[in-house]
């Protein structure tokens, strides 16, 4: 794609990363087919060439409008579009670039600002934690909206206190201990079944996505430097062998941290090895996986597996959930049609956009629910409490019923 940059972004690192993304693109518009908005709006420009158009225009000197900045509000960042693109296009940097340009320059109304300034603040303060657990009592009597995005009280369970010479780090997240603390319990008892530790880095906090993708792309750096010097003692200690996620859409983010914080001196090759040493937890499966053969008593009935976009599109990572686990007996299945496209999470987006979110969570539920599961798993805590909102059916994440398999047997 041919681009003439405005004076106002030529020559800045900004302008030539957006640059040389635009112009890998060849218009082919393959990613229009695998777009989840694109196929619920029928709208170009709510698919990824109409807003890698609308981007290139306003980096060219054009004015962006309230309806550019709706256009890129839309999109999932599912990143689907660069699993399908064939020139490689980065669309989910562009993007990045695309919306902070925007929001400078397009003022939002008083109640858009609010609800964006409650979550990017809300979801990362320390309150959360105390009144997600608030929100658990009353459950019972919350409006069904907000009910859904209120899980049940679930206890964690014990953590386990062996040493192992093998140790990893663990981020534990924003919402995920209160929403669902189970899942970091169950994650370091299933790695040290496997003789692995798992540690924990008491300063470390949000990943940073939550405001990067709110555009506070400051705040959200900041976040990130804070988790890097967190981390850093004992990775320069040689203390661990990786930091692992259990949350792909916190993976993905950390994985790219050495990207976010390339211009900053202090912090660029310490954020690129961050993101070297990022590991999904499937990704560590290969090793479980023989520890813990002979030992698991797995469940009845199919679990339907559905893997996050910030997994199979994010972080390139397809297949190996599904894989290992079958290795160990569990009957898990991928939904025929339609498993790689969103289910509507998208971190904020079910709660900036609910009506296209609903749409996307009910038209997966729907492939899934064909499967007749007895429970859909997935791999990170947004797409969990979203699909969990919309049925009756369990759903849980895929390493909470490796471990309770692995404690019934």
């Amino acid at each position: 794609m041919q681009t003439h940059l405005s004076p106002e972004f030529a020559g800045t690192p900004e302008g030539a990363e957006a640059e040389a993304i635009l112009r890998k693109c060849v218009h082919c518009g393959f990613c229009t087919a695998t777009c989840p908005t694109y196929q619920l709006l029928g709208d170009e420009l709510d698919g990824p060439r109409g807003r890698i158009y609308l981007i290139k225009q306003v980096l060219e000197g054009e004015q962006p409008t309230e309806k550019t900045q709706l256009h890129l509000d839309r999109c999932l960042t599912c990143r689907n579009c660069e699993s399908t693109c064939p020139s490689g296009v980065q669309y989910g940097h562009l993007v990045d670039i695309g919306r902070r340009i925007v929001e400078e320059k397009v003022p939002r109304g008083r109640g858009s600002k609010a609800l964006r300034w409650a979550l990017k603040e809300g979801l990362t303060s320390p309150v959360f934690g105390p009144a997600m657990k608030l929100g658990q009592t009353v459950r019972g009597v919350l409006p069904g909206a907000l009910k859904a995005k209120v899980p049940a009280r679930r206890p964690g369970g014990e953590w386990p206190a062996r040493v192992h010479a093998r140790k990893v780090l663990l981020l534990e997240g924003c919402v995920q201990p209160s929403m669902a603390p189970n899942i970091n319990a169950a994650t370091a008892r299933v790695l040290d079944a496997a003789g692995i530790q798992t540690l924990v880095a008491p300063e470390a906090g949000c990943c940073g996505a939550v405001k990067f993708h709110l555009n506070d792309q400051d705040g959200g750096l900041a976040q990130m430097r804070r988790n890097i010097d967190a981390w850093w003692p004992y990775v320069e200690r040689g203390e661990v062998e990786g930091v692992v996620m259990n949350a792909s859409g916190c993976g993905v983010t950390v994985r790219e941290y050495g990207h976010h914080l390339k211009q900053d001196p202090h912090y660029a090759a310490k954020a690129a090895r961050i993101g070297e040493l990022t590991r999904d937890l499937s990704e560590l499966l290969p090793d479980v996986v023989p520890a813990l053969q002979d030992r698991v008593r797995p469940p009845a009935g199919v679990l339907a597996y559905h893997p996050p976009c910030t997994l199979q599109h994010g972080q390139q990572l397809r297949g190996g959930v599904e894989t290992q686990l079958r290795r160990l007996g569990f009957d898990v299945q991928v939904a025929l049609n339609e498993s790689h496209l969103c289910c509507g999470s998208a971190g904020t987006y079910s709660v900036l956009h609910p009506d296209i979110a609903t749409r996307l969570r009910d038209r997966k539920l729907g492939h899934l629910g064909a499967l007749e599961p007895s429970v859909v798993l997935s791999a990170n805590i947004g797409c969990i409490t979203h699909l969990q909102g919309g049925t009756a059916t369990p759903v849980r994440h895929w390493v909470e019923v490796l471990d309770e398999s692995l404690r019934a047997a």
